[in-house]
């Protein structure tokens, strides 16, 4: 059926030696499709039973190559003052495939990509086999209202450029919020086990009531919350977070108050390393 697969080369000439007289036969397999690929090596002679043949069977695997996978599709980031400087968000970019990842760029592009910037951990490759790197992007709005770009991965995979669309929002009044930490790296942590509590500060220095609506936590953390309902001006409370790595690797996560203040919500970045 797959002929073309193999090819033979052989020993015999035109004729083999009576009594036990032999020859060899060397079959090669070169693969041009993945899958099972059969065929036979036939012999036509002049003996009883021509022609004589005997199976081959191989199977094509596909070529080692990267994939990448990324944490998010997008980052959105809070209502940020004029020409002040957001805490990071970060996206972890993974490299699934079975060959290492070279990277050619990364960068922010899009309408107002002037007013993002981007750090990251992956150099020039990544490796195969779930090797992975952080990327992390802060917002510093230079004009109110809707800002939009794109965190951009230039690279060897399919697919390339990949892309992570970034969105915030200027705003010309500070904020009424403080937290403190903006953010949060609980560093090396065995996988399955908790580590110990980090303390998040809420402070509300705004002039009327402040009603919190949500405290949520997403990728591998967990939080203790002791803030309530709300707040009044010019008090404070707080939340416990822990780290609970459930892979190993760089694990990324988000803190998120979402509350009545204006430019709300507000959130800061967790990182940590599971082993």
């Amino acid at each position: 059926v797959n002929s073309g697969d193999y090819a033979q080369t052989n020993t015999c000439g035109s004729s083999v030696a009576a009594n036990n007289g032999s020859c060899t036969i060397s079959v090669t397999f070169t693969p041009t499709a993945t899958g099972t690929r059969t065929a036979a090596v036939t012999i036509s002679d002049n003996a009883a039973g021509s022609p004589h043949s005997i199976s081959l069977t191989g199977t094509g695997a596909a070529a080692p190559a990267p994939v990448v996978g990324l944490s998010a599709p997008s980052l959105t980031f809070a209502s940020q003052q004029l020409n002040t400087t957001s805490a990071a968000q970060t996206v972890t970019l993974t490299n699934t495939g079975n060959a290492a990842l070279s990277i050619t760029s990364i960068g922010v592009t899009g309408v107002n990509s002037g007013d993002y910037a981007q750090t990251n951990t992956c150099g020039s490759s990544v490796a195969a086999n779930n090797g992975s790197c952080t990327i992390s992007v802060t917002f510093t709005p230079t004009a109110t209202g809707t800002r939009t770009g794109a965190l951009t991965i230039t690279d060897s995979a399919s697919g390339s450029p990949h892309s992570v669309s970034l969105n915030g929002t200027g705003s010309s009044t500070p904020s009424s919020v403080m937290l403190t930490p903006t953010s949060h790296d609980f560093g090396s942590q065995a996988v399955g086990s908790t580590s110990r509590a980090t303390i998040v500060s809420f402070k509300y220095v705004g002039t009327t009531y402040l009603t919190i609506k949500s405290i949520t936590v997403t990728g591998d953390f967990t939080l203790t919350n002791y803030c309530g309902s709300g707040l009044s001006p010019g008090y404070g409370c707080d939340v416990w977070v822990r780290f609970n790595p459930t892979a190993p690797g760089l694990r990324a996560g988000t803190l998120i108050f979402t509350d009545s203040a204006p430019d709300s919500p507000h959130s800061i970045s967790l990182t940590g390393i599971g082993q």
